[in-house]
């Protein structure tokens, strides 16, 4: 038979894998729960993905530009004027406050590189892009410290099951960017 001529085939693979792990986690992903999920044949999933790390690296960069994105296009970075810290705590609470799912496999996206080596420069190049977004407004090193609180208001959402407090997330903020 000849090759079925299918560009959007590696693109369908990611998203499967990333609706995969959204339902039933990192341990549920397989090449052939993937396979299923983007209705290909298996032999298509290790074509593109040799391994399941390398599909994971790539979930992980797709599901890492859903914060960025909207980071990026705030007006705020490119204000001097504008009150960093509200437009941070607001933006954070935004994206929390949407597509829960999403949110919680961003993390255990991220999350995965503490066992897995090959997420490991995903997870940082996060963590660096983001960095460089907020360098817009304050030096390298108060990015990072931003970013770190950032992560660390969101993982204690996620996982205490807490309401996001935008008053609380503005204030420290402030606190870290002396404002």
């Amino acid at each position: 038979m000849p090759r079925r001529h299918d560009p959007g085939r590696r693109q369908r693979i990611i998203d499967a894998a990333i609706r995969v792990v959204g339902r039933a986690g990192i341990a549920g992903l397989s090449h052939r729960t993937v396979a299923a999920e983007a209705d290909v044949p298996l032999g298509s999933t290790t074509y593109h993905f040799a391994t399941l790390d390398d599909l994971l690296v790539a979930a992980l960069r797709q599901a890492n530009e859903g914060f960025a994105e909207v980071l990026a296009a705030h007006p705020a970075l490119a204000d001097p004027a504008a009150d960093l810290p509200a437009a941070l705590a607001r933006v954070l609470g935004e994206w929390l406050a949407g597509d829960r799912t999403g949110v919680e496999l961003e993390y255990e996206l991220y999350l995965a590189a503490l066992r897995r080596p090959a997420l490991r420069p995903v997870a940082a190049e996060w963590a660096d892009g983001v960095t460089a977004l907020l360098s817009r407004r304050v030096d390298p090193v108060t990015g990072r410290a931003v970013v770190a609180l950032l992560d660390g208001i969101c993982l204690q959402v996620l996982l205490t099951g807490t309401p996001y407090d935008e008053e609380y997330a503005r204030d420290v903020l402030g606190r870290v960017l002396g404002t």
